[in-house]
């Protein structure tokens, strides 16, 4: 058995990986996260492997390494982007600039769906990236999730100052409405353009695959099928472990 974890901007998320993946309760990190690692992890069996991607503040990365040797005496398997991996080649300008969250994504794409894919993260930040029918990735982009927008106009201009508001339809009547409506419908056309986009360049229609906290949200907005995949990234976790961290 091994304990995967994916370190997000917000919130950590963490599963059980032997036969299948067994995800556990979502962790925020607040002032003590090793507190918090010993309340909800305590009573876990030791591990074979622990192993994770951040895109946290390094602090919580270094935390959680150090709660788990002084648990289990076991150095975490701290994953990164690489050139090649599980069959997927890594085509970013700089591979280990690529996120790892992003990376682990898909690597488990391409172990479940041998063709053409695009995975949709729509976490603090949405990614759409694009992986072709031979496991390459071919690239992909990086926007503001839901949250970023609805900040950016609280605190960048004067006259916005409600954002919690409705986003039911696209002509709404308020300003906190318009702004949850705003950011909700624009985002999700900003996502349908951006897989049309892509489409054209891999010359066939990928799989689309859609994960992150906001996904439900989107997803019914979207013009294009998806397939819902909360995971997709600790199972992509999984799977590098599963190797032993191997290409």
């Amino acid at each position: 058995m091994n304990l995967v974890f994916d370190l997000g901007n917000s919130r950590c998320k963490w599963a059980l990986a032997d036969t299948g993946l067994k995800p556990g309760e979502a962790l925020a990190y607040g002032e003590d996260f090793a507190r918090t690692l010993d309340n909800q992890l305590g009573a876990v069996v030791r591990p074979e492997c622990v192993a994770a991607v951040s895109v946290a503040a390094a602090r919580h990365l270094d935390t959680l390494a150090q709660w788990v040797q002084g648990r289990w005496g076991l150095e975490l398997q701290r994953i990164t982007a690489r050139a090649a991996q599980l069959g997927v080649t890594n085509t970013y300008e700089d591979p280990t600039r690529l996120g790892s969250d992003r990376w682990a994504a898909l690597i488990a794409a391409h172990a479940q769906w041998p063709d053409a894919v695009c995975v949709v993260d729509c976490g603090t930040a949405v990614t759409v990236d694009a992986l072709d029918a031979h496991g390459v990735y071919r690239g992909g982009v990086i926007l503001p999730g839901l949250a970023l927008m609805r900040d950016t106009l609280l605190h960048r201009t004067q006259g916005i100052r409600e954002v919690d508001g409705g986003a039911g339809t696209a002509l709404a009547r308020s300003t906190a409405d318009g702004v949850a409506a705003g950011t909700l419908f624009g985002l999700a056309g900003a996502i349908d353009r951006i897989v049309e986009e892509q489409t054209a360049i891999l010359s066939t229609t990928p799989r689309l695959l859609i994960t992150g906290g906001d996904a439900q949200r989107l997803r019914a907005l979207l013009r294009h099928a998806t397939q819902h995949r909360p995971y997709l990234v600790l199972e992509g976790v999984a799977r590098i472990a599963g190797a032993g961290g191997s290409a």
